[in-house]
């Protein structure tokens, strides 16, 4: 181990690697990866079924042997890595505070900075569900890791509040390992997962699904006994009379997830109200020059090889910054959510220096759409950028390439601001 690295990356999970691989291909000489896990790839050894790698490499894997081909490339392009490492703080002069048991308190130094640190899972706590505190609560991450990890089944009879990807995909694990899932319970009208995860994991097994539901009250006292859920209206009122009490002995969370930035904040790192996560400019830099983000530390992604693209952007900028390569525009425009966009990343564009680029755009939408949409990016009234999408899903983040030289020729030398807006096509 050095002191001082040309380019440090927070994180061993898909955009963690990328970001290595990308930041060694780019003639970084020194790069570490720092990860608390035992192990290399992040959430991925867990997600033991398929969904993995149809954008990248155009095959369907499962997650364990997606990382393993990252993890195979990282170690060919010599990254080191330090392995059940908890970073405890980061400076914004990219100094890097961490610790493990057996080198004890680690002070280390990056020219450069990559936060992959993935994100968490939102708890009972941050949802308010009334009733008493028995065992038998569970986040459905965890669940997954006790199954597919650890070997243990959590319980026999399951209801699982929330729709989204983790969720779906446990009431299909835990119907294969003998479990009954009552039903699937969703607070909002739509779902917050993917279609094809509704379809082949709940659809496929004849699982309920409940939407416009949640759990009201948690009943028992040792160990959960039931749960009482609700109907809601369309303004998420309770609807009287609509109660029932479903028996089983486990409840599952899948409510969201939650950007991992608690060091990004030490670091004195700008943090999007919205996403969760930095504020990031096209080459995936933050603020404070020299540190950049990838994967759902920015935002929350619904497939890996998006993850693993914006790691490859940021590992490959952190790469050129460390080595006095890379400019940062003087002139920096805001992107904005317009209508019905829910959230988009970058934040920020480096105008002056986009014109020979092509750069992703990542968004979601606030509802969904089932007919065609037309995504356009505004200057003022005028519509500098039109895409045409087939449709448009809150839980399906829509990514595209933009041509830089469209927008630099089209923006005035004062603009400060420009609007992504969706609508009907």
């Amino acid at each position: 181990m050095k002191e001082i690295y040309d380019v440090i990356v927070i994180g061993a999970g898909p955009a963690g690697l990328a970001a290595a691989i990308e930041a060694k291909k780019n003639n970084a000489k020194d790069v570490l990866v720092i990860e608390r896990d035992k192990e290399l790839g992040g959430i991925l050894p867990q997600c033991i079924h398929n969904g993995f790698g149809s954008i990248i490499f155009k095959k369907d894997y499962p997650g364990p042997y997606y990382a393993q081909k990252f993890i195979d490339k990282a170690i060919k392009k010599n990254v080191e890595f330090l392995l059940d490492t908890m970073v405890l703080d980061i400076t914004s002069n990219k100094k890097v505070y961490a610790t493990n048991t057996k080198y004890g308190y680690l002070k280390f130094e990056g020219k450069s900075i990559v936060l992959a640190m993935g994100c968490r899972e939102k708890t009972r706590a941050q949802i308010r569900i009334p009733g008493s505190r028995p065992a038998g609560v569970f986040t459905a991450g965890t669940v997954q890791r006790f199954v597919n990890i650890e070997g243990y089944m959590p319980g026999k009879k399951f209801v699982i509040l929330g729709s989204g990807d983790i969720g779906m995909i446990m009431a299909r694990r835990l119907t294969l390992e003998g479990a009954k899932v009552e039903r699937v319970v969703e607070i909002m009208p739509f779902l917050s997962g993917l279609k094809r995860n509704y379809v082949q994991c709940l659809l496929d097994f004849g699982i309920k699904l409940d939407l416009l539901h949640t759990v009201n009250r948690i009943i028992g006292k040792n160990r959960v006994e039931a749960v009482e859920i609700v109907k809601l209206d369309k303004s998420f009122n309770i609807i009287p009379k609509t109660f029932k009490i479903i028996p089983c002995d486990s409840l599952l969370l899948s409510v969201g997830l939650i950007p991992e930035n608690e060091l990004s904040k030490k670091a004195g790192i700008d943090i999007d109200s919205i996403t969760g996560g930095p504020y990031v400019d096209e080459n995936m830099e933050t603020n404070i020059s020299g540190f950049f983000a990838a994967g759902n530390v920015v935002n929350i992604h619904d497939l890996v090889d998006y993850v693993t693209n914006a790691g490859y952007i940021a590992g490959k900028n952190a790469a050129l910054s460390a080595l006095n390569k890379k400019e940062r525009s003087k002139r920096l425009v805001k992107l904005r959510r317009g209508e019905n966009v829910h959230n988009v990343v970058p934040q920020y564009l480096n105008i002056d220096l986009i014109k020979d680029k092509t750069f992703m755009l990542q968004l979601r939408v606030k509802n969904p759409f089932e007919k065609k949409i037309k995504i356009e990016i505004m200057h003022g009234n005028n519509v500098i950028n039109t895409f045409i999408e087939n449709y448009a899903r809150p839980a399906e983040m829509i990514v595209l390439n933009v041509k830089g030289e469209n927008i630099f020729n089209s923006i005035s030398p004062n603009c400060d601001k420009l609007e992504i807006r969706v609508k009907e096509a």
